[in-house]
């Protein structure tokens, strides 16, 4: 079995935060990245119930496995439920990287506050939150904040202005929540400025690493039980 994790990224920026996060927790892991920026344009243009775009997040997964790696995390919750479907035959583990920090979202109570820059990620993280509250057995009652002009600030590099616009509106529309998910991974330095905010403030990336590195380590004690085993 290979020791590597890989992302599948829709933007470039997000590759030094995953390799730092995995670094941290495994440094003994080889780390892998695909960067596919379109995926996400196209699913902003056509919807994610466009079967094309399905086909092309597989791909893309199974091409980020390619090299050996035994975990394949999405880290754009815009197409994490498609990339998380993709068929491995059992060559590799598919995940999204926000699902963990859905599953620790709903049990924080019931007002789950739901933020995002982009439209086209709402729904899906939104269906996520309530697969994990039905999983856990618990009910939720998620709402949703769309930052309008936020995501213009992270196009154009200003990740200083797009963190403020997002923690300013957040803090606004958070007075009637029990945990704010952020549903972005370029979101989660938000939590940061909002420490003082009295509520749980969840971003992605860091327990989605945590999470795939978990999942790695269990498969690879699995294996080498396996492995020991008399035939």
């Amino acid at each position: 079995m290979t020791d590597a994790i890989a992302f599948l990224h829709t933007a470039q920026v997000h590759v030094p935060t995953f390799e730092r996060l995995t670094r941290e927790i495994a440094p003994e892991l080889e780390v892998r990245h695909l960067v596919m920026e379109e995926l996400l344009h196209e699913a902003r243009a056509t919807g994610i119930d466009n079967p094309q775009l399905a086909t092309r997040v597989h791909e893309a997964m199974r091409e980020a496995a390619s090299g050996g790696a035994a975990v394949v995390a999405c880290t754009c919750s815009t197409i994490g439920d498609i990339a998380e479907k993709t068929a491995t035959g059992g060559a590799f583990t598919a995940q999204r990287i926000d699902r963990a920090m859905a599953d620790r979202a709903v049990r924080a109570g019931p007002r789950v506050l739901i933020a995002a820059a982009l439209e086209s990620t709402l729904e899906p993280t939104t269906a996520l939150v309530l697969s994990a509250a039905a999983q856990a057995g618990v009910g939720v009652k998620p709402s949703v904040l769309l930052v309008e002009g936020a995501w213009a600030h992270f196009e154009a590099g200003d990740t200083t202005r797009y963190i403020e616009t997002l923690a300013d509106a957040i803090r606004t529309a958070a007075v009637a929540a029990d945990v704010v998910v952020l549903a972005q991974a370029s979101m989660a330095p938000v939590a940061d400025e909002l420490a003082d905010l009295g509520i749980e403030v969840l971003g992605s990336p860091a327990p989605g690493v945590a999470h795939a590195v978990a999942t790695l380590r269990a498969s690879r004690t699995a294996w080498a039980a396996q492995a020991a085993s008399p035939i």
